[in-house]
């Protein structure tokens, strides 16, 4: 049975619709990925997964160790028939091989690893963000989202979430992810004007699989799902599509 705390459904879907595992950015939420529920279905079901400490796990603790993360989340899951993938956002892409790397030991290898607008873990290990002052790590945060917050509400809303932003990163830079190789298909997307991740970044990504892999950039920076949203859908489910076949087609042989 699905644990509700971690996982989040937002749209009905058809019976037999692929289902996208979506992993939060840091400090994100699982509402991040509601618009995106809505442009895929009915034809994908997206499970967004809650990390705890914020919106309505506000109070329990935090997870700063990116393997643990993994780990609750990899129980949380509903077991499903159909096909399953992956698609995690900045931290979220790191989450994601985590994840995914256990369900490959598991024998449940999933139909491939989506890692946006990410570095790799061997561009990100020992970064030291989650070490930086609140005002450095403010600023951090208003690069990323591509301008300063001018809002006073929004602003608040920011330096108060600044313990679990602080979290995610400490549990992103501290992750030992030497020796993590898929099997399964890995695409990197990358903002064209993403202010952190480069296309050699993004390019850095096909070291942890052995399988397919492909690097596309996206229009808008790093946080481009929510200005462009029409284009990541249309990337998904080509992906989708794409990997479904391959995974047939290795199961036939």
């Amino acid at each position: 049975m699905t644990n509700e705390r971690w996982i989040r459904r937002f749209t009905p879907t058809l019976p037999d619709a692929p289902v996208l595992i979506c992993l939060p950015h840091a400090g994100g939420s699982a509402s991040s990925f509601f618009a995106l529920a809505r442009a895929l279905a009915p034809g994908v079901e997206v499970l967004a997964v809650q990390y705890p400490g914020r919106q309505d796990r506000l109070a329990e603790p935090l997870v700063d160790d990116l393997g643990t993360l993994a780990s609750h989340i990899d129980q949380a899951l509903p077991w499903s028939h159909r096909p399953v993938a992956l698609l995690g956002h900045s931290m979220g892409a790191t989450v994601g091989l985590a994840l995914a790397a256990r369900l490959e030991r598991a024998g449940r290898p999933p139909l491939g690893l989506i890692a946006s607008a990410a570095r790799p873990p061997s561009r990100t290990a020992g970064a030291g963000v989650h070490r930086l002052g609140d005002a450095a790590l403010l600023a951090e945060v208003e690069i990323l989202n591509g301008a300063p917050t001018t809002d006073p509400v929004q602003a608040e809303l920011v330096r108060s979430a600044l313990p679990v932003i602080r979290n995610d990163y400490r549990a992103l830079e501290t992750w030992p992810a030497s020796g993590v190789i898929l099997r399964s298909p890995i695409a990197a997307l990358a903002g064209e004007h993403d202010p952190r991740v480069t296309p050699d970044d993004a390019w850095a990504w096909s070291r942890y699989t052995s399988g397919p892999f492909v690097c596309q950039a996206m229009p808008g920076g790093h946080f481009y799902p929510a200005t462009h949203l029409p284009s990541l859908a249309a990337v998904v489910t080509e992906l989708l599509a794409d990997w479904s076949q391959f995974a047939g087609a290795r199961i036939s042989r």
